[in-house]
């Protein structure tokens, strides 16, 4: 078992780039729950709101990228046999095995919600199936997903924003700054592809 941090302490040892990664997570967490209900508004009335649904939906990509990237790290350490990580444990069982799903399914929403940008009207109606039949399938996955990991991001996420807790781990800075650049580089996916809507209502 961990142990424990005294307050206002620095954690030591190879036990701080474990408390890092989650942090990172947890935070990044927190942001894509954000925006996923934001873009879960937008799926209600998706023709309407077909220019925020896909503003958003760029916006997202680079977060959902550092959020894989941070727990794709924790699983190789983890199964690479760091002790550290070892030690910290891995997640229940059910999550183990719908994680796998959750990144299947969302690089194939996201995927084909991009690819309904660019391709031509005879390939339309068969990625236009394929990104609702993920979405159905993904909401399912996600739901569990979430409800699973939902207090630990609620206690995870805060961690690096509070004085106290933030000394206690370094590095608070640099995750603040790659939620920050992901967040930016969404901006801006967002507004280079956004201009394809109207080729997308045009088909």
């Amino acid at each position: 078992m961990q142990q424990p941090v005294r307050k206002g302490s620095r954690s030591d040892g190879p036990s701080r780039g474990v408390e890092a990664n989650a942090r990172l997570t947890g935070t990044t967490a927190a942001v894509l729950l954000f925006l996923l209900a934001a873009e879960g508004v937008t799926v209600l009335r998706a023709r309407a709101l077909l220019t925020p649904h896909v503003f958003i939906g760029m916006l997202l990509v680079p977060p959902i990228a550092l959020k894989m990237g941070s727990t794709g790290y924790r699983f190789t350490r983890y199964y690479l046999g760091s002790p550290a990580y070892r030690r910290k444990g891995p997640p229940p069982a059910l999550l183990r095995l719908l994680g796998p799903l959750v990144v299947l399914l969302t690089v194939s929403l996201f995927a084909s919600g991009i690819g309904l940008l660019f391709v031509g009207p005879g390939l339309r109606s068969d990625l236009l199936l394929l990104h609702k039949a993920s979405f159905v399938l993904w909401f399912g996955v996600m739901t569990l997903h979430v409800l699973g990991h939902l207090l630990d991001t609620a206690r995870l996420a805060p961690r690096d924003f509070y004085r106290r807790t933030r000394r206690q781990v370094e590095g608070a800075s640099a995750r603040q700054w790659a939620i920050a650049v992901s967040l930016a580089l969404g901006a801006l996916l967002a507004v280079l592809v956004v201009g394809r809507v109207g080729h997308f209502l045009a088909g």
